[in-house]
């Protein structure tokens, strides 16, 4: 899901970057103004649509969702538990998925007053300004994305060794 929300939005980026350019070409665009909450609106409607459609064929192809906390047995043929109930198959696939986590005030200060990822799909408005801390290839996307759109955007990255 993470994924398909943002292609979109880098998406979204790249309009704004051809709008951008538009002149050059002899384009006349005056007066283009960017939408946050319709594209927010569009994009979810759009993630949840394909989320149906995966889950649908899914079922269609008689494969069971189990959805829950799970773990691998000591039982001699593959199985795990989900929520008390046991389930074995030749074959199974645990998609973990996974959660940011996030540091306590107590280990760095303000910590609680900043947003995940996560986050950032949430976002019901274009934000003034932004801070990105972290440089891997999400940070520097979201970055990119929020500065084309019109956020006056910094990215943070810690630097503890000398390069």
């Amino acid at each position: 899901t993470r994924i398909l929300c943002g292609q979109v939005m880098w998406n979204a980026a790249i309009h704004a970057e051809f709008i951008h350019d538009h002149a050059d070409y002899g384009f006349e665009t005056p007066g283009v103004k960017f939408n946050w909450r319709t594209i927010k609106e569009k994009r979810d409607a759009y993630v949840k649509r394909l989320n149906e459609i995966y889950e649908n064929n899914i079922k269609k192809a008689h494969i069971d969702i189990i959805r829950g906390y799970g773990k691998f047995t000591t039982d001699p043929q593959p199985t795990i538990e989900v929520e008390g109930k046991k389930y074995t198959a030749p074959h199974i696939l645990i998609a973990t998925g996974g959660r940011p986590a996030v540091p306590p005030d107590s280990e760095i200060p303000g910590a609680s007053l900043g947003m995940t990822s996560d986050g950032f799909f949430d976002l019901e408005e274009l934000p003034r300004r932004s801070v990105i801390v972290g440089a891997g290839y999400i940070a520097v996307e979201i970055a990119g994305i929020l500065s084309t759109l019109g956020s006056k955007s910094s990215l943070l990255i810690r630097q503890d060794k000398v390069v």
